[in-house]
């Protein structure tokens, strides 16, 4: 229950301020209305490529191969076409950071191939489409085209567009511009930090599974099946909160270059905004996988925030005489 209180009010609460950021207006320079052509050539090729690729390979992670590769792709579009001004050189090294690190996760992962429209799928696609109704091939292949190929695709052009309303901001960089850099540089890491433990974890519990061992005659804490260690003890998503604060801060650079409305809002929190739905409900998504595999993961639930790091996970050593469920 309070998961759904939290998924509601943080759905009202990106929706206003998507409304309110419209409301605030916008007026495009000639210079930025061919940028967006660009970009949006660029995304409609990829909606296409991920529609077709998807449903003849049945393979529909071709999304999220592009997921990391898109934004770099367009901060540099949006680097050029600005002249190098230094807002767009710090947005660009920011989201390539943050792109090299999402694609070399990925690629550990299998999702890469010489073939690049197969690879190993991501695991939440699987899970959906056993799902009643998405076990439809025609409701699938309107999901797949509607959210997974145009809606994601949309989502990943909009999180970049501060860009293009800064591109032609003759503001000195200040205040506002370096803490959102540091704060970008922040985040990133703290993913980093987040990726290492998690894959430290995952590793090692797959060795013991690998030889032969039942998770839950693992040593503790890998029978539980999920990891409790380091930033995962006190958030249940670190990697999420890292990824949303990125966007995030890349936004304020709006407010540095006095670009925002009011002080605060201009159209392209949008989306940042949307970023942060996608996140409410795939993590939602994530751990209703997890609570099926793993007896302990409610605890963990109601133990730890989603997000916020502010209340630690108690015994995170656990028993070995806790059962613990291996199905999936």
């Amino acid at each position: 229950m309070k998961d759904k209180i939290s998924l509601i009010i943080t759905s009202l609460i990106a929706i206003s301020l998507i409304v309110v950021g419209w409301i605030a207006g916008f007026n495009l320079s000639e210079l930025q209305k061919d940028t967006l052509i660009i970009l949006g050539i660029i995304c409609g090729c990829s909606v296409a490529y991920c529609f077709i690729a998807g449903e003849i390979s049945r393979n529909n992670s071709q999304m999220d191969k592009l997921w990391s590769v898109l934004p770099i792709v367009y901060a540099f579009v949006i680097m050029i076409k600005g002249e190098f001004k230094v807002r767009l050189i710090l947005m660009a090294i920011v989201i390539t950071l943050w792109g090299v690190r999402l694609t070399y996760n990925f690629a550990k992962k299998g999702a890469y191939s010489i073939k690049f429209w197969q690879g190993e799928e991501d695991y939440r696609w699987k899970y959906l489409r056993a799902q009643k109704p998405f076990n439809n091939k025609i409701i699938w292949a309107i999901f797949d085209l509607l959210f997974i190929c145009f809606y994601q695709n949309f989502v990943v052009l909009l999180i970049t567009l501060p860009g293009v309303a800064v591109m032609e901001s003759t503001a000195s960089i200040g205040v506002i511009d370096i803490l959102s850099f540091v704060f970008a540089l922040g985040f990133l890491a703290y993913e980093v930090i987040a990726d290492k433990q998690q894959n430290a974890f995952q590793v090692k519990k797959y060795e013991y599974l690998n030889s032969g061992m039942k998770l839950n005659e693992l040593p503790a804490p890998y029978n539980r099946g999920f990891c409790v260690k380091g930033l995962w003890k006190r958030s249940r998503h670190p990697n999420y909160l890292g990824e949303q604060g990125i966007w995030v801060s890349l936004y304020m650079m709006v407010i540095g270059a006095g670009i925002a409305t009011y002080g605060v809002f201009n159209w392209t929190i949008t989306g940042c905004m949307l970023l942060i739905l996608i996140f409410a409900g795939s993590s939602r998504m994530a751990e209703s996988i997890s609570c099926g595999k793993y007896d302990l993961y409610p605890g963990y639930i109601d133990g730890v925030f989603k997000y916020l790091p502010i209340k630690a996970y108690k015994d995170v050593g656990g028993n070995n005489d806790e059962t613990v469920n291996v199905n999936g």
